[in-house]
């Protein structure tokens, strides 16, 4: 397999490297960085170019880089060639693909290792990470995915399901965020620009009787904001992340949902003046360490939809975001373009897109949706799993494209179907000479 090239030095000047032991989410949002195992610290890793320069292009693509990235493209002339692929790349779903219930699926370790440059054609593959799980910033998913993969990692990596949110953060005023530990579900919505950010835990705080059989401990009451309610307009709802209490969240939803104007304690009597809802993805289930697929938030959308209905006699109108909406695998293909333009010179995606799940229904119907359509510039390939929501001896909802074991089947599957392509070309070359 030819070596192609790579524009790039071996570190990248304005990236910051943090020890995964010792970060704190305040330093990772302080500017391009890097999530570094402790025992990487002294030297780079084989990881470092992929998550050094994905870091860059996210912050490229969000606006916060400017100009030329210097040490990232070098003037023309002959670049220094290097063993990194622009050809083709990586995307992977998190929650059995590469993790089950908070630690490493077995094979996932070896297949990062792979994709970094330990295989028998000692190519390099770039990757990225693209889940539907929600409640926590992407630096705060980098920080735990480096510590459970032992691996260097960074933010610019990971495009959650809640995301592509942050585009309506100054459309909506105040708005409920909903799902989530605590308040994290609240830190990443002010993160993302939302102005005024109430909470669940905020409504029982100002009327207690808003759910009867739901009480504040004295943590939830302490990171809960006192406030009138009876003053305030909800003007959107988005559930962030899965649900810890379905009936007291969706009582205060259904609330705000059948209010006039978002306003608490009120009902409308058409039930088309409240504000509208988002969730930030609809997987009905999802793989955990317990033996067989837990309820996700696709199944709260569906219970909310059908009490919605029993209540009003209407259809409810809601949107998601995440897999297998096409937005989520747009917005991926705009970070890898970016990326091989800024090390590469090349402003187009690579020409193949590797997605690997574990769920037919989001993960493999997202793919093929999104590889069909016309906003799809390149290919986007679907591999499914074994390890995850997919059991052998159950057909799938949506076929892929190939079918594995594990994610180190998957990587070693895409690798040589690459090969086998250039090997093809290559023969097809010479017999035209």
């Amino acid at each position: 397999m030819s070596s192609p090239t790579l524009l790039s030095p071996p570190t990248k000047p304005g990236i910051r490297r943090l020890s995964s032991s010792s970060a704190t989410f305040e330093e990772l949002a302080l500017g391009p960085s890097v999530v570094v195992p402790p025992e990487h610290m002294t030297k780079p890793s084989d990881a470092h170019e992929t998550a050094a320069a994905l870091e860059l292009a996210k912050h490229r693509l969000a606006g916060k880089e400017k100009g030329p990235i210097h040490g990232l493209i070098t003037p023309p002339g002959t670049p220094p060639k290097t063993n990194f692929t622009d050809q083709y790349a990586f995307a992977f779903d998190i929650d059995g693909v590469l993790i089950r219930g908070g630690k490493p699926i077995p094979q996932a370790v070896e297949a990062m290792k792979v994709l970094n440059g330990q295989n028998e054609y000692g190519v390099k593959v770039p990757y990225i990470f693209v889940t539907n799980g929600g409640g926590k910033t992407e630096q705060e998913r980098c920080l735990d995915l480096s510590k459970q993969l032992e691996m260097e990692i960074s933010p610019g990596q990971f495009i959650c399901g809640h995301t592509p949110m942050r585009e309506m953060a100054q459309k909506y005023d105040t708005v409920l965020v909903v799902g989530g530990e605590g308040d994290k579900c609240r830190t990443v919505a002010e993160g993302y620009g939302f102005r005024d950010v109430v909470t669940p835990g905020d409504i029982i705080k100002d009327n207690k009787d808003t759910t009867p059989f739901r009480k504040l401990t004295d943590d939830e009451t302490n990171h809960s904001r006192a406030r009138n309610f009876g003053e305030a307009e909800i003007e959107a709802i988005f559930v962030f992340a899965d649900s810890r209490d379905w009936a007291g969240d969706q009582q205060i939803i259904l609330d705000v949902l059948m209010s006039k104007h978002g306003r608490l304690g009120t009902r409308s009597e058409s039930f088309d003046q409240g504000p509208p809802i988002f969730f930030s993805h609809n997987d009905i289930v999802w793989s955990t360490s317990h033996q067989l697929t837990r309820l996700g938030m696709g199944a709260l959308r569906t219970s909310l939809e059908a009490m919605y209905k029993a209540m009003t006699g209407k259809d409810l109108i809601s949107t998601a975001f995440g897999k297998p909406q096409i937005g989520t695998f747009q917005f991926a293909t705009r970070l890898l373009q970016q990326w091989r333009k800024d090390t590469h010179g090349i402003n187009a995606p690579p020409r193949t897109v590797y997605f690997v799940g574990d769920t037919p229904e989001s993960d493999i119907r997202g793919t093929n949706e999104f590889n069909t359509s016309d906003q799809c510039e390149n290919q986007w390939y679907s591999i499914l799993v074994r390890t995850g929501v997919f059991q052998e001896g159950t057909k799938p909802a949506f076929q892929p494209n190939a079918t594995v074991d594990n994610v180190l089947d998957a990587v070693q599957h895409g690798i040589q179907r690459e090969v086998d392509k250039n090997t093809k070309t290559i023969v097809q070359q010479l017999s035209e000479q």
